[in-house]
């Protein structure tokens, strides 16, 4: 039998199941059909995914888990980070706990508790924030890693691409294409990596020499429903822009379904662009041009992070940001003469 601990991969692929699936069976149940749970159990027992992770903790005498909390573990950026995060911990001997919050405060406030009873050595935050009112829950966080969304409350070290030059990217395909008006989806106060992305829209602009009235900017959540509503505010105003360059592939994909329930056509009429390359921007019909996230690599440099916290050992930088690529299909192409010099 080899000495190898089991990791999640492996109760997937055992049972024959995505990670997000895995993850939701021990953790959410009741949202699993019977026959899957049925599966995945199956495959924890062959496997000893559990038991070989807490069986190195009590061995240890503390614990030898990490928590991650994500606000949905559905997200087709989570799985890939997964699998980089999973495989750095075992390799030191740690194992993973996942909090799936649900994008729900509480719920995060309660995976918190794991902390209080030392049930995890470090934690992981995907969510961006720290729970309001998390002081009250631990006395102070253990060794802690913010990764995929900068933290914005907590002052903790963050792995992450360059979302700036990601953008940058983005514009300056665009300008290049011809286009000047550039509409912006999916402004936010809150989300720092959506803040940073805004930034590099307006830097590649700038250095272009496009005005500010020929910026058209749009908040929005990240979801679908931002990026249709988005198009929807921008056609009642009257104000269109020749290219929409989005926060993210989700709302990207809104902005698609917005522009063809009027009968436009993508990239005829207009451009559109997302950021992240989830895998379902292969397959949007046009292909999506968007910006790549190395998630594994992510995941396995945030998790690399703090197991050198977990030793005592300060981080030669709090900020790890790694180099964006710009895929380039089939959702850009010049300005549509109807638009120009409207």
């Amino acid at each position: 039998m080899s000495s190898t601990p089991a990791t999640i991969e492996d109760v997937a692929r055992i049972a024959e199941v995505s990670i997000a699936t895995v993850s939701r069976a021990i953790h959410t149940p009741e949202k699993v059909a019977k026959s899957t749970r049925l599966k995945v159990n199956q495959a924890i027992a062959i496997t000893g995914y559990t038991t070989n992770a807490m069986a190195r903790s009590l061995r240890l005498g503390r614990s030898n888990m990490i928590l991650v909390v994500a606000p949905d573990i559905g997200d087709p950026n989570f799985s890939s980070i997964l699998v980089g995060l999973e495989n750095e911990a075992r390799s030191h001997g740690y194992g993973v706990l996942i909090g799936h919050t649900q994008n729900d405060a509480q719920r995060a406030l309660e995976y918190l508790k794991f902390l209080n009873s030392n049930q995890a050595a470090g934690l992981i935050l995907f969510t961006g924030i720290l729970p309001f009112g998390h002081e009250t829950m631990t006395a102070r966080l253990p060794p802690s890693v913010g990764i995929f969304e900068p933290v914005f409350n907590g002052g903790i070290p963050y792995v992450g691409i360059d979302d700036i030059e990601g953008a940058r990217k983005v514009v300056d395909l665009l300008i290049a294409e011809g286009h000047r008006k550039i509409a912006f989806i999916g402004d936010s106060r809150t989300r720092l990596a959506y803040k940073r992305r805004r930034e590099g829209y307006d830097a590649g602009l700038d250095a272009a020499g496009v005005p500010t009235e020929l910026r058209l900017v749009q908040e929005g959540d990240g979801t679908l429903e931002s990026g249709r509503a988005a198009v929807e505010r921008l056609f009642v105003r009257d104000t269109l822009p020749t290219a929409f360059m989005c926060v993210n592939d989700q709302t990207a994909l809104g902005v698609m379904i917005g522009l063809k329930a009027r009968g436009y056509d993508i990239p005829g009429d207009f451009s559109v662009t997302g950021f992240d390359d989830v895998p379902q921007a292969t397959f949007m019909t046009p292909a999506l041009t968007t910006i790549r996230q190395p998630r594994t690599l992510i995941g396995k440099q945030a998790m690399a992070l703090l197991l050198g916290l977990l030793s005592d050992r300060r981080p030669a930088e709090t900020e790890i940001l790694l180099r964006p690529d710009l895929v380039v299909r089939n959702s850009v192409t010049a300005p549509s003469r109807r638009w120009v010099g409207k």
